[in-house]
């Protein structure tokens, strides 16, 4: 018997694995199986993909333990390669999207506002609504024609038939009242 086996236990269990003793694949899997699940899954990050990986390899193991060489490497090693290869195998298999940030990880934008912006933009609308409606009319009536409906302040005098310094002084007062009672 090779003298790793004394420092490595696990090399005794490579003849009968390759002999086709299950027995033999069980300890090994149960003394290895978390640290090849690790090395699958921090080259991989899906845990998934890295459990039908760590299958393959222990296939690939159960296939190939006769070309194990004890001489060369230890057991932990050798199975470690495997496990890492398979994995980087997998890896490339998925394409270019390979070294993309996980889906589940991303905040795909879809164009549409997110739920607790458009509820933060409905309570913001109430209170704005509410200020708005302690405007007098007149005041009321500018901000929401040049803010809401987009309208310049020019085109804004010329619709009230009132100069333009003058409109600009009931948007600038209406707004100072605006932000008070927003603020309060």
């Amino acid at each position: 018997m090779p003298a790793t086996s004394a420092i490595d236990p696990l090399t005794e269990l490579m003849p009968r694995i390759a002999a086709g003793d299950r027995a033999a694949l069980r300890q090994l899997y149960q003394a290895t199986s978390a640290k090849l699940f690790g090395v699958c899954l921090r080259i991989l990050s899906n845990r998934d993909e890295s459990e039908d990986v760590l299958q393959e390899v222990y296939i690939t193991i159960w296939r190939r333990a006769d070309r194990f060489e004890a001489g060369r490497a230890s057991v932990m090693t050798w199975i470690s390669t495997i496990a890492r290869n398979r994995a980087i195998d997998r890896l490339r298999a998925r394409g270019p999207l390979a070294y993309a940030e996980q889906v589940e990880e991303l905040e795909i934008d879809d164009g549409l506002p997110r739920a607790d912006a458009l509820l933060e933009a409905a309570q913001d609308g109430e209170a704005l609504g509410r200020c708005l409606s302690e405007l007098d009319e007149r005041t009321e009536k500018v901000i929401r024609t040049a803010f809401f409906e987009g309208v310049t302040y020019e085109a804004l005098a010329a619709r009230m038939e009132a100069p333009l310094g003058t409109v600009k002084s009931w948007i600038r007062r209406g707004l100072a009242k605006l932000k008070g009672c927003l603020e309060s």
